[in-house]
């Protein structure tokens, strides 16, 4: 989509990347007048009606370009998209795609739409298809170049850290990063800061918890779970259940790394063997070194009390429970510390 190109008929935007789709659309939307610039949503547009568009024409006789965005769908707060073109949708389009308006330029814009799907078949074959997608291994170093285009210093822990908090929405990301990246002003950016600074916008993460336990360190992980019961909207017995799988969960990868670091494996190796990114094996390496066998066998049988009372063995409200097994769970590791 250079100044010196010819422009094609359609141009199919795809991927996870949304500000890169952006950035397309932006340089698409500059080859043409402001007024010759349609912008749509399948939301509430069909496919009929985003290829009357095309047909319009302009009053003024100039080149148009009509934008229909979401033709996937959206996500709703169940994870599921919705509001997608439906087949009939897709047909028309590729109908029209097969003789489209001289002077129309279409744009259509979806996360996920398939190179191989009938639509993305009809795309390419009249136009161009531009995907735009980071990979989830690859997000860390996304989120990293994020903050040296906007010449601030971010270290691997505060980028960790903002994608467990934003979660995977590239959007919400680049806009936490300009965010924090306008505060610090040149200064360096730490976990310390993105934990401070930035809203929890994925599910409510559990990393505080685990870290403070980690830690050894019993008042911050108490803080750290009622902070997490105070901001899930869920009941607190669903939030203490998804608690207790966390905690049983970041045991069980103790243990694997206690096995590992004692036949000498290194945590960037152990990685790939964890499913984790290196920066936080690196970070479970160094939190299972404070803690013995016998002291992380006796976790596994506190946590099974707790699996117990919180599946009906107690009459203590559930997140009253977890907190208790916090207290246990810190107790002896706090007072070796001392």
């Amino acid at each position: 989509m250079a100044p010196e190109q010819e422009l094609k008929p359609v141009y199919l935007l795809t991927g996870s990347d949304r500000p890169k789709i952006e950035t397309a659309l932006g340089r698409l939307r500059r080859r043409f007048a402001p007024e010759a610039a349609e912008v749509v949503s399948a939301l509430d547009t069909s496919g009929h009606a985003a290829v009357a568009l095309c047909n319009a024409g302009s009053l003024f006789g100039d080149a148009r370009l009509v934008v229909v965005e979401h033709v996937d769908g959206r996500p709703s707060t169940d994870g599921r998209r919705k509001g997608a073109w439906k087949a009939a949708d897709f047909e028309v389009v590729a109908t029209y795609l097969k003789n489209p308006a001289p002077a129309t330029v279409l744009g259509l814009v979806g996360e996920d739409v398939k190179k191989t799907s009938p639509l993305g078949k009809a795309c390419a074959k009249a136009g161009e298809i531009l995907e735009f997608s980071v990979a989830k291994n690859k997000l860390q170093g996304w989120v990293a170049d994020q903050f040296r285009q906007r010449d601030a210093r971010a270290e691997p822990e505060a980028c960790a850290a903002l994608i467990q908090l934003v979660g995977e929405d590239l959007h919400a990301l680049a806009g936490e990063v300009d965010k924090l990246a306008m505060w610090a002003d040149g200064e360096p950016i730490g976990e310390r800061e993105v934990e401070e600074l930035v809203p929890a916008l994925a599910d409510t993460p559990a990393f505080a918890l685990t870290d403070a336990w980690g830690a050894s360190d019993r008042g911050r992980a108490l803080a750290a779970s009622e902070t997490i019961f105070e901001r899930d909207a869920k009941p607190r017995r669903d939030t203490a259940a998804r608690l207790a799988g966390t905690l049983g969960s970041h045991l069980g990868r103790l243990r694997s790394v206690k096995r590992l670091a004692a036949e000498g494996v290194r945590p960037r190796d152990a990685a790939g063997q964890l499913r984790v990114h290196p920066y936080y094996a690196e970070k479970i390496f160094a939190q299972a070194e404070g803690f013995s066998g016998e002291e992380l066998r006796d976790a596994v049988v506190r946590l099974a009390r707790l699996d117990g009372a919180l599946k009906g063995g107690s009459k203590l409200a559930p997140d009253l429970e977890v907190q208790l097994a916090l207290i246990d769970l810190t107790s002896r590791a706090e007072g070796r510390s001392r």
